[in-house]
């Protein structure tokens, strides 16, 4: 009898331990803010972390502008960021700011017209297009590129990003390495003074804006494109080959030597079969993460959640349309997280106890 309702007993403790856990789980919010470029895959990791650990993760798809000014301003626990923060603007930052990548992903060229043929683009032609020194599809200059293809005599409405944008520099970051007039007229940035077009929030918005609009053109990462039901152009590569924005061309593209940090622009690859319009993207956040009464909790979840981001995430990124890291890319990421502190101390021993 004795034993019975001791085993009765520990059952129920064990119960309302769960319990508790699960619900310390949940009351567990860590916020983030940025990019929208990656958001999708975001959107599905955030969805999949909850339901495995019971940590609520809210990200803000503000651009990544935004999102690196809120870091800043420490009003988030991580920041999301296509464009790599420069030695200037971390010497500025009150505290060692952390990058590591998550996944790679495409900007692509997307338009509207009838029928929707697949084209070809060289950068050449994608900076006319966006200076608004080419502003018709009959224009020979876009024929010459795509024999065969019957263009409709049709004004070119570009649609270029509003806000701080960190596809906005990629994009642009890839057309100031390929043409002189795009550097020396506009030149590369997060936002930049565009020459042509109109001007909309956020990757959703681009690519709802060129659904709607015939004639349209503008940029946005692949899975927006996607998404929308939007056509993609063919790019020319820096090898002189057109090339698809693929998930292998992708993952070609980052097929070069990668510092320590992470900080990298893969932009015009000199990969024979990269797409030309490639970038890691990465969230941001304090290597030292006792800041304003934050507590030790907080801290420990934020690295698990990253670690996670690292390894069990990965497997979810193909099927939205992001190319995985490649492994020297982990393992650099993996020390990044490494260097974590919680009042000097190494943030990840305290998670797993020196080995993870």
């Amino acid at each position: 009898m004795f034993k019975k309702l001791r085993g009765f007993c520990c059952f129920w403790v064990f119960c309302l331990f769960f319990a508790f856990s699960s619900s310390q789980g949940a009351d567990t919010i860590l916020t983030g803010a940025g990019a929208t470029f990656p958001y999708p895959l975001y959107e599905k990791w955030i969805e999949v972390y909850r339901g495995e650990t019971g940590v609520r993760v809210d990200y803000q798809a503000v651009g990544s502008g935004s999102g690196i000014r809120k870091l800043l301003d420490r009003k988030v626990d991580f920041g999301g960021t296509d464009a790599f923060l420069s030695q200037n603007e971390l010497s500025k930052a009150d505290g060692e700011i952390l990058h590591i990548p998550t996944c790679l992903g495409a900007v692509t060229v997307i338009y509207h017209l009838p029928g929707n043929p697949v084209l070809k683009f060289t950068p050449d032609l994608i900076a006319d297009i966006f200076l608004g020194n080419c502003s018709n599809w009959s224009d020979e200059r876009i024929s010459a590129v795509n024999p065969g293809v019957r263009f409709p005599d049709m004004a070119i409405s570009v649609v270029h990003r509003s806000d701080g944008s960190g596809t906005t520099f990629i994009f642009t970051d890839y057309l100031s390495k390929t043409d002189s007039r795009w550097q020396k007229q506009v030149g590369r940035g997060k936002k930049v003074r565009w020459p042509a077009g109109m001007g909309v929030e956020g990757n959703p918005r681009v690519a709802e804006f060129v659904k709607k609009i015939p004639g349209s053109i503008g940029y946005v990462e692949l899975s927006y494109a996607n998404r929308h039901h939007l056509p993609v152009a063919l790019i020319r590569n820096k090898s002189g080959r057109f090339v698809a924005p693929a998930l292998e061309a992708v993952s070609r593209a980052a097929d070069v030597a990668l510092p320590t940090d992470t900080r990298i622009l893969i932009t015009d690859t000199p990969s024979p079969e990269g797409y030309p319009i490639s970038a890691f993207t990465w969230l941001i956040f304090y290597k030292e993460q006792f800041y304003n009464g934050r507590n030790r909790d907080k801290a420990l979840q934020l690295g698990r959640f990253l670690w996670w981001t690292l390894h069990e995430g990965q497997k979810y990124n193909r099927k939205l349309l992001y190319a995985p890291l490649p492994k020297g890319a982990i393992a650099n990421a993996e020390a990044i997280v490494r260097c974590m502190r919680y009042q000097g101390e190494p943030l990840m021993e305290m998670l797993f106890g020196g080995s993870e």
